[in-house]
């Protein structure tokens, strides 16, 4: 997986893989503000033609490791990084049941975002 490139595009609440010029993955995310600040990835895709290369478990290593650089838990709604968290414990700490919970509140509140 060399010739793969992960970019933070944080405005747009996307981590993207990229194969050369070319998206090859994503999680969809948003960062939680109350009750306190969280990376909350909500939908990871993987392009079919990058089907099982590891891109979705290398987004998932990328967002814990943005979450450990910027002092900032990750609260996974989207099924995948749960999963991958589960499988990963040392990289990825459970998370709090109150920022779980709120940033439940707030894709209901917001429904159109993903």
């Amino acid at each position: 997986m060399s010739d793969i490139t992960i970019r933070d595009d944080r405005e747009r609440g996307l981590l993207e893989a990229y194969a050369g010029d070319e998206v090859a993955g994503r999680i969809a995310y948003f960062v939680l503000e109350s009750p306190g600040r969280a990376l909350v990835p909500v939908h990871t895709t993987v392009e079919s033609a990058h089907e099982g290369k590891g891109i979705a478990g290398s987004l998932a290593r990328e967002l814990y490791a943005i979450s450990e650089r910027e002092g900032v838990p990750v609260a996974p709604l989207c099924p995948y990084v749960v999963k991958w968290a589960e499988r990963h414990p040392e990289e990825a700490p459970v998370a709090d049941a109150a920022l779980l919970s709120a940033a439940k509140g707030w894709l209901a509140a917001h429904p159109g975002r993903f």
